[in-house]
């Protein structure tokens, strides 16, 4: 049965770390990038235990397999990692309703994937609709990167209800932020 909930094993953390090195971008071919999409980074397990300690990420089950993920990251996670810390670095700067990003309360989504064999069932919205009802009452805006090379996932992600609100470069690629305003989606 096919259900969502938080990450609450560590046997859930080293499923998520297999299926993000299976889809990660340097892994997969050319075709298949444009095809299926990708993930820009491998997650260390190390580093998913740390970033779920402080809150725990969404997952998709069937039974006991993890088939789907979409992790929290929470802005102290970026004592945790250097990759983090430039992607918090980048946003300070960001506009949001002409306000600066960081003066609104959020948490990034630092990664989501669903396994080539669950897509096109509807389990990227099954995975953000967790986040909501987690989440919801203690931020106003879910924000997420996205490779301007990764179409489906751009999609994917505005048909959940995610804004485009600032495009930046940096040295591993083009990069378009994303924001769920949760104040307007009620």
């Amino acid at each position: 049965m096919i259900h969502s909930t938080l990450v609450s094993t560590e046997n859930e953390l080293l499923q998520i770390h297999g299926l993000n090195q299976k889809n990660l971008k340097a892994n997969i071919s050319y075709a298949e990038r444009q095809k299926e999409g990708f993930v820009s980074w491998l997650y260390p397990v190390d580093l998913l235990r740390k970033m779920n300690e402080l809150a725990p990420s969404v997952i998709i089950k069937d039974d006991d397999n993890v088939v789907g993920y979409a992790l929290v990251t929470l802005k102290e996670s970026s004592m945790f990692h250097a990759d983090l810390r430039v992607m918090f670095e980048n946003l300070r700067n960001v506009q949001f309703l002409n306000q600066p990003l960081f003066d609104r309360s959020f948490y990034i989504m630092g990664q989501i994937c669903v396994d080539k064999d669950y897509r096109g069932l509807g389990l990227v919205n099954k995975l953000y609709q967790k986040h909501y009802q987690q989440y919801c009452p203690q931020y106003d805006l879910l924000v997420t990167e996205i490779s301007s090379s990764n179409i489906r996932s751009q999609k994917a992600h505005e048909k959940v209800g995610f804004k485009t609100i600032y495009t930046y470069r940096d040295q591993v690629d083009e990069w378009n932020v994303v924001v769920w305003d949760w104040n307007a989606s009620g």
